[in-house]
């Protein structure tokens, strides 16, 4: 909880749920927007945690930013694919698992303005602050004909 009482975890909560419930989609503030449910593994606690995100689709590929809303520093999600890049990808229609990569320099940059020219409010984002807004690509894991029945 913050000085100003709102609570942030509370809020991802009830969005989450309203996500679930809805097969994707939410209102007030993302109403219309596309979101994804993004479940990581905590950096420190190794636990899964998962965070409400824009989703995006740019030349094909799934994305998402690590905008912090143009926030000082990267949020602890981003931190969490650093160490941990297998995701879980919760879409509304459909939960995939992924391979989280942040491209750097030259390709973050050329990814980044893809994003920017689909979704503005990014540009602004990155307007607030010093720090580079990494852009995640999410690579689906393909499962099929996987069934574990050869493991141990």
């Amino acid at each position: 909880m913050t000085d100003t009482g709102f609570d942030f975890n509370a809020f991802q909560r009830q969005v989450i749920e309203e996500f679930r419930a809805n097969e994707g989609r939410v209102g007030g503030p993302f109403e219309g927007s596309a979101l994804a449910l993004l479940t990581t593994v905590g950096a420190r606690t190794g636990k899964p945690r998962t965070s409400p995100l824009a989703y995006l689709t740019i030349g094909g590929r799934p994305v998402v930013v690590a905008s912090a809303m143009g926030a000082d520093k990267n949020p602890d999600w981003y931190h969490n694919i650093l160490r941990h890049p297998v995701v879980t990808v919760e879409t509304g229609r459909e939960t995939y698992e992924a391979i989280a990569a942040a491209p750097a320099g030259a390709a973050r940059d050329a990814l980044f303005a893809e994003v920017v020219a689909a979704a503005p409010g990014f540009g602004e984002y990155q307007r607030k602050t010093t720090r580079v807004i990494p852009v995640v690509t999410l690579t689906r894991i393909d499962t099929s004909g996987v069934d574990g029945s050869d493991l141990g």
